[in-house]
């Protein structure tokens, strides 16, 4: 199989796909649930695996067309590695510096308007700072913020010029 782009953002979709599943699975067999932080880093797996998609499903011949989904990826990226930064911070606050629970994130859709709920969730509350589960000594929000990185980097491969 050779490196082009349809195969790089095959990967990158099915690799989203099974990040999504992983969550799921955390959520609903391991009973974990997520916080509102969490929520967010999902979305924008789902972002990222949705482009990933659409790169391999349509295979843009431009490089202005690659250009544009590849920078509208990384976009969905580079949120996503804002969140787990943000989440590991709150993680590593000292228990005295912890932000106070919140609403819940339903009930923070109904009530409020969307900014106003990006700012709570983007403030963090004493949920997104719980540690719930750990693998080789590392929270939820690293495994993400590993998972984003390697996502990055295929978006760059992407643009690797295949070997003739």
């Amino acid at each position: 199989m050779t490196l082009n782009y349809r195969t790089v953002n095959l990967v990158g979709f099915f690799a989203c796909f099974i990040l999504i599943v992983s969550a799921l699975i955390m959520q609903h067999v391991f009973e974990l649930e997520p916080c509102p932080l969490c929520i967010f880093q999902r979305l924008s797996f789902i972002a990222a695996g949705a482009l990933f998609l659409l790169g391999a499903l349509f295979n843009p011949v431009s490089t202005g067309r690659k250009a544009l989904l590849s920078g509208l990826n990384l976009t969905a990226i580079a949120i996503g590695i804002g969140l787990a930064l943000r989440h590991i911070w709150l993680q590593n606050l000292p228990p005295s510096e912890v932000p106070s629970c919140g609403p819940g994130l339903d009930y923070m859709i109904d009530v409020l308007p969307f900014t106003s709920v990006i700012s709570q969730v983007l403030s963090g509350s004493g949920e997104c700072a719980e540690i719930s589960w750990t693998f080789l000594g590392l929270s939820i929000p690293w495994w993400t913020l590993f998972a984003y990185l390697g996502l990055a980097v295929l978006v760059v491969l992407g643009h690797k010029k295949p070997k003739r």
